[in-house]
């Protein structure tokens, strides 16, 4: 299975610190947070990895190459100055992704889920992981019915940033910017998309306070 870990956005909570540098290249512990998240692919066995950038593209070529170094396979999807949005990054990937199911990892996470038990059955175009909703996000996106996401109930769980996708997820998109959680909801309301609750470590790594509650976390752990 190939992964696509998305790292265009333009990291605009993080201040000053994504103004030379994007943020999934901010450092966690003693390397940049996309190499953690590469190691990890590639410890669960996924080794054939997209990524996609906008601003800084050459920080993110000078650091991992082709990924030959960490043991990946890298091919880079490029969207220039301004990033396309979630689903219109990942639809210009997707030639790179190929006809079969695919992980999606948002690249500012902090988390040891096991990517390794990622998958989607069918008839579900998308699997997401979902966790209890944090405290900057306390109305949530989605509920969970028997292994279903629901936009009907209760938003009790909010989108990790993990999934795995269908390619024909993305068939009715158009390229250009477009955001992903607009498509999940219209699917999701279809009863075409599974999830499973995820309890364990996970971070959204968004603003300064959050990446310094990472760096205690990775601390905590070595």
């Amino acid at each position: 299975m190939k992964a696509i870990i998305l790292a265009a956005g333009l990291g605009q909570r993080m201040g000053a610190l994504t103004q030379a540098i994007p943020k999934p290249l901010l450092e966690v512990g003693d390397r940049p947070l996309i190499v953690h998240h590469i190691e990890r692919l590639v410890a669960a066995g996924i080794n054939e990895l997209v990524i996609n950038h906008a601003r800084h593209a050459d920080q993110f070529h000078a650091l991992l190459g082709d990924g030959s170094s960490i043991g990946a396979d890298i091919v880079f999807s490029s969207e220039g100055d301004q990033p396309l949005g979630t689903a219109g990054g990942i639809l210009k990937a997707l030639p790179a992704l190929g006809q079969h199911p695919f992980i999606v990892l948002n690249a500012d996470l902090w988390t040891a889920f096991p990517f390794e038990t990622l998958a989607v059955e069918s008839p579900a175009l998308a699997h997401l992981i979902l966790v209890p909703n944090p405290s900057h996000h306390p109305n949530g996106d989605f509920g969970l019915d028997t292994g279903y996401v629901s936009i009907n109930n209760y938003r009790s769980f909010t989108y990790a940033g993990i999934g795995c996708y269908r390619p024909e997820l993305f068939a009715a998109c158009r390229p250009g910017t477009t955001e992903l959680a607009p498509l999940l909801s219209a699917a999701a309301a279809q009863g075409q998309v599974s999830g499973t609750l995820y309890s364990g470590v996970w971070l959204d790594v968004g603003t300064p306070e959050r990446l310094a509650e990472a760096n205690t976390l990775y601390a905590d752990s070595h």
